[in-house]
């Protein structure tokens, strides 16, 4: 009986193994879907964002491509590689006037311009809808960098925007207040908005404010529209009313007994399609006193017999040496005003060396049509450099001058406002030479407002050009031609950015 009862109690719980063993694969399953389900759900979360950050950095690329290429600097700049696609620079670009920046993928058609086309612009009337304008039907074009040469071989595409528009503003299409008037809302739909360092204006103070609009597509349709309002954010270099543009109190000029060594204020020297303007003075002094003029025409060379021919310059005087204070404008009076201007070049400069420095440290590759803006912070000795600079050469140091090496454009000497040289050579300066004293032997700055006079010892106090009696060289040659070239681009800065929703 007993084992009976046994062998029944088994048989009674037969099932309940075979119905755990199915729950727990049931709980397995479940948990196995749940987690490939999870899966998907993450796979497609990161396509989603893969897309949306790869179709959004397409777009931004298009933007910054644009951008890059408004600068003159840029081998790609527009003015280069498709002259007259907009205004030559200084003409504003006029608003309704938009110009297109197309970057096809492979034989596809990019006509923004085209309402029926496969990437219409429908961004542009809606924007500009209150100002009564509308699409040009046949707007300027030009090919993005990935469409043309050498980019357009490599084996694999480049960003994939699709066009970029260019266009002026008004203060109805950005319908913002816009300075005089601050009307709201605004109702001006045809005058170009200009940004002046601190506010937007119309009355066309500062540079030209311009829109950038950017739209990328990707092979599976995701897509971005982004839009940049930029405008030039340029350096503003001083007036060189003279070959030499000598600033300060009581400044010095010794010039070297050489017949060979010229300092010509007259503009003849032309650079391609350049043509020269007035002559200018060979020397310039800013403080209207005798005390200045007599320390430079005092000073041996300019003032002796017959090396005083050797300066010539407007208004036919012998020497040539002439008060240009009237020239320099009141926001480079005191030493913080002049001495910002060499801060605010370096911000945009090619090249910055600390000091001190030789000829060595400077860039290579300076040439007529590669020119360079090249700051040295601190002494720059040129002994033994015996090449060609072009461009914008800055230094706050003292400039020891090798008159076997020659400069095309542009030099201050902005911070101790010395120079010397004694050695011979045949090089020359053409374009413009302006010193400034600003700063003391120990680097800190002279306190407002006034610029230091000179006490008599060179590189003390006062700006001053000691050149040895026996220094070679051909000399200064202004080149109003050579000045504007060497005028440093800065860029475009960024005043806002924004998505648009599609």
């Amino acid at each position: 009986m007993t084992v009976r009862r046994q062998i029944r109690a088994n048989r009674t719980q037969d099932g309940i193994a075979l119905l755990i063993s199915i729950f727990i694969l049931l709980l397995i399953s479940v948990v196995a879907i749940a987690l490939i389900v999870s899966s998907g759900t993450e796979s497609a979360l990161a396509g989603n964002y893969r897309s949306s950050t790869g179709v959004y950095y397409a777009a931004l690329a298009g933007l910054e491509e644009a951008r890059s290429r408004l600068l003159p600097k840029n081998p790609s700049y527009f003015g280069t590689t498709s002259p007259g696609f907009l205004p030559s620079p200084g003409t504003p670009l006029a608003v309704g006037y938009p110009v297109y920046v197309i970057n096809p993928l492979g034989s596809e058609t990019v006509a923004p311009w085209d309402p029926t086309s496969t990437y219409p612009d429908t961004q542009y009337n809606q924007e500009f809808a209150s100002s009564s304008l509308t699409l040009p039907p046949s707007p300027p074009w030009t090919n993005s960098v990935w469409n043309t040469a050498p980019l357009n071989s490599l084996p694999f595409p480049g960003p994939l925007y699709k066009w970029v528009r260019i266009n002026a503003v008004s203060a109805k299409s950005l319908n913002v207040p816009v300075a005089p008037s601050y009307a709201t809302p605004p109702n001006d739909s045809t005058t170009p908005v200009y940004y002046d360092g601190s506010q937007l204006n119309i009355s066309g103070t500062g540079t030209q404010v311009l829109e950038l609009t950017a739209l990328a597509v990707l092979s599976n349709s995701s897509q971005k529209l982004v839009q940049y309002l930029v405008a030039p954010n340029s350096v503003t270099l001083p007036p060189f009313p003279a070959a030499i543009t000598l600033l300060g109190n009581n400044v010095d000029y010794s010039g070297p007994f050489m017949n060979g060594w010229l300092v010509n204020g007259n503009d003849t020297i032309d650079l391609g399609s350049c043509t020269h303007g007035s002559s200018v003075w060979a020397i310039g002094y800013s403080n209207n006193s005798d005390a200045s003029k007599n320390s430079i025409t005092g000073s041996g060379a300019v003032a002796t017999s017959p090396y005083k021919n050797n300066y010539t310059g407007q208004g036919g005087i012998i020497p040539n040496v002439g008060y240009i204070g009237a020239s320099i404008p009141p926001t480079l009076q005191k030493p913080s005003q002049v001495d910002a201007l060499v801060q605010s070049i370096t911000q945009y400069a090619d090249s910055v060396i600390p000091g001190p420095a030789t000829g060595s440290n400077l860039p290579s590759g300076m040439s007529s049509s590669n020119l360079k803006t090249v700051v040295v912070n601190g002494d720059l000795d040129l002994t033994g450099w015996h090449n060609q600079g072009y461009g914008l050469l800055v230094v706050t140091g003292n400039l020891t001058y090798d008159p076997d090496a020659s400069w095309y454009g542009i030099v201050l000497l902005i911070g101790q406002g010395y120079m010397t040289g004694s050695r011979a050579g045949s090089g020359q300066f053409v374009g413009g030479l302006f010193l400034a004293k600003t700063r003391n032997t120990s680097g800190s700055l002279f306190p407002d407002p006034n610029l230091p006079n000179w006490n008599g010892t060179p590189g003390t106090y006062g700006t001053n050009i000691q050149f040895a009696n026996n220094m070679g060289g051909q000399g200064v040659f202004y080149s109003s031609c050579w000045i504007q070239a060497a005028q440093p681009s800065g860029s475009y800065k960024i005043l806002s950015f924004h998505e648009i929703a599609q």
